[in-house]
């Protein structure tokens, strides 16, 4: 009980499961009002906003209800709570708070269905998968926009997402028809050795705001291909996208109980996953704090685990790289989704001879972003996801500069107001900054100098983050020595974007257990039994 209840203090404090407060609201409409000049265009905004979510509802996807055992659902008591466009603060739509009584009638809908979807078998799960994906591309607009209005990313990035995260359902699908066992040769004549593998059983997915369909689908596709069944614990911040994707599912026949969401309360939620014996496993992407705390919660029952954590990326750039690679793929490294991924290059660590150049051509690049709404032509960066975001970045910013770093461009929040920040670069970076230390989950790119190559792997290392990596350098000699002594689960060589749904991705050390995406993936849902018969040599 004392897990669960730390547990349940972790996901109420974290930012990534916290929703915008009233007096957020309030601060929002302040700046507005401050921001007279740009009324004209943020209104232009609002307007599109609206008439995007119009279109949304009239599509019927635009669901706001949670999704218990085939039926959409009302909370219980019929508490809501709003989601929030960030590019404008306005309210986009109410959606059910959920608790824990939602919660458990979830648990014991996945848990009857999964004696039917456990049965059935690897070729027809493929198929209501693969009509699955076919659904989420046939919808690709739709849920593109959806993402941008709740989550405030560029529309290009949200239809990027729609790609990738559809395309773990479409490997899933695949996949399902590839879950083989093993003979074993026997010690004795007369035995016969042989191993299955088998669904886990009901899985909890709990799911955070920065990627709202590709971190479902990539816990989803698996557990489904597998033959578990699972509830769904969507952010309350970016919850339309994770219900959109579940009506889908219904439309594709899944049947009903197989795929649960329920979003709201988020500790009593994570509570009742957490104490129920009949949630086998819990599958989270979030905080490294909220990990931990999940972590020992599932210890009271022995469940699975597998947890994708916090980053602190490196991205080392040497003095053979080409410039202009290392400075395009420090770009996608760093400012993909306003700088909001767990593998966003979180120190860039410049070696002395091409320190000047690349901060230079860096600087002129981001100065060439375009900042706005994420439905604008031409935006390369929307807003962050809400006023916290926004102070974390500008309190790492104010710790560097004060210890002697040097801000090249940006800095500050941008002219348009709300959460919106200009990108930024800060030069004279060292280890003992906050920024190096703390994931930025922002628009800030901090650089820092190194000698020699044993440097760069050093400062590298010295981290107890283990997610994403980035080398950018010529020389296959040295990509392959500083790959393999670099302490991360993934390294991009002169390459800033490297997730795919054919490859594995998870961390070393506290940033994850586990491995998502791939075959390897597959294997987080299933357990291994070993058979042995005996007196095989008797008619």
């Amino acid at each position: 009980m004392a897990a669960r209840n730390l547990c349940c203090m972790a996901l109420r404090s974290s930012k990534l499961l916290s929703r915008p407060s009233h007096l957020l609201s309030v601060q929002m409409r302040t700046q507005t009002q401050m921001l007279s000049s740009s009324l004209p265009l943020i209104r232009k905004m609002s307007m599109d906003a609206q008439s995007v979510a119009s279109k949304l509802n009239s599509s019927g996807l635009l669901r706001t209800q949670g999704l218990i055992g085939g039926k959409w659902s009302d909370a219980y008591d019929g508490k809501t709570i709003k989601v929030y466009n960030p590019a404008t603060g306005e309210s986009i739509a109410d959606v059910a708070c959920m608790g824990g009584r939602e919660t458990n009638d979830a648990i014991s809908a996945a848990y009857t269905a999964y004696r039917s979807w456990s049965k059935t078998t690897a070729a027809e799960r493929s198929k209501f998968l693969r009509k699955w994906y076919d659904l989420l591309m046939a919808h690709k607009e739709e849920l593109a926009q959806l993402i941008t209005l709740e989550q405030g990313k560029t529309l290009k990035e949200s239809i990027g997402e729609i790609n990738y995260g559809a395309g773990f359902i479409e490997f899933s699908a695949e996949e399902a028809k590839r879950v083989y066992g093993d003979i074993i040769p026997a010690p004795l004549s007369d035995r016969r050795l042989f191993v299955l593998k088998q669904p886990v059983g009901v899985v909890g997915a709990i799911t955070p705001w920065n990627f709202p369909l590709a971190m479902i689908t990539r816990k989803v596709g698996p557990a489904l291909a597998c033959g578990c069944t699972v509830v769904i614990k969507p952010s309350e911040l970016t919850p339309l996208t994770a219900l959109a994707a579940a009506e889908l599912s219904i439309q594709a026949g899944i049947p009903a109980g197989v795929v649960n969401v329920v979003m709201g309360n988020a500790p009593e939620i994570g509570d009742s996953l957490l104490a129920s014996p009949q949630v086998r496993k819990i599958t989270f992407t979030g905080s490294t704090a909220v990990g931990k705390k999940l972590m020992a919660g599932s210890a009271e029952t022995v469940k699975k685990v597998s947890l994708e954590l916090g980053g602190n990326a490196p991205c080392i750039v040497f003095d053979d790289a080409d410039l202009d690679v290392a400075v395009k793929g420090t770009l996608a490294a760093k400012f993909r989704n306003s700088g909001q991924t767990c593998v966003c290059a979180n120190r860039i660590i410049v070696q002395d001879g091409i320190y000047e150049k690349f901060a230079n051509a860096l600087r002129d690049a981001v100065l060439n972003m375009k900042v706005g709404d994420g439905f604008s032509e031409d935006v390369a960066q929307g807003p962050l996801i809400n006023e916290a975001a926004v102070q974390k970045v500008e309190s790492l910013i104010h710790d560097a500069t004060s210890k002697g770093a040097k801000v090249i461009l940006g800095g500050k929040r941008h002219s348009l107001g709300f959460t919106f920040y200009e990108p930024t670069v800060i030069s004279d970076v060292n280890i003992d900054m906050r920024i190096s230390r703390e994931e930025v989950f922002g628009p800030v790119a901090p650089l820092l100098r190194f000698k020699t190559e044993e440097d760069a792997i050093r400062i590298a290392n010295d981290t107890n983050a283990g997610l994403g990596s980035y080398v950018f350098t010529n020389s296959i000699q040295r990509s392959w020595r500083v790959a393999e002594a670099l302490e991360y689960g993934l390294v991009g060589v002169n390459e800033g974007v490297i997730s795919t749904e054919v490859a594995p991705f998870g961390g070393f050390k506290q940033s994850g257990l586990g491995r998502e995406g791939s075959k390897y993936g597959m294997d987080e849902y299933l357990e291994i039994k070993y058979v042995c018969m005996g007196n095989m040599n008797k008619e």
